[in-house]
């Protein structure tokens, strides 16, 4: 059986879950604004990986 949690760690988590949760809405409308740019790249933007890749040569910052 577990224990309960503190209402302290409860609302940690309920936090968290919240701060997930506009995350992606966050990055949901970046993805529809990025759609109406022309001649950028078609994926997520590959900057925040670290590496650009244009014509099958990939660089890396």
């Amino acid at each position: 059986m577990k224990k309960p949690l503190p209402p302290e760690a409860q609302r940690a988590l309920d936090e968290a879950k919240a701060r997930r949760e506009a995350q992606l809405e966050h990055e949901k409308a970046l993805e529809a604004e990025r759609e109406k740019e022309t001649g950028g790249p078609r994926h997520r933007e590959p900057t925040r990986f670290g590496d650009w890749e244009r014509k099958g040569i990939t660089y890396d910052f």
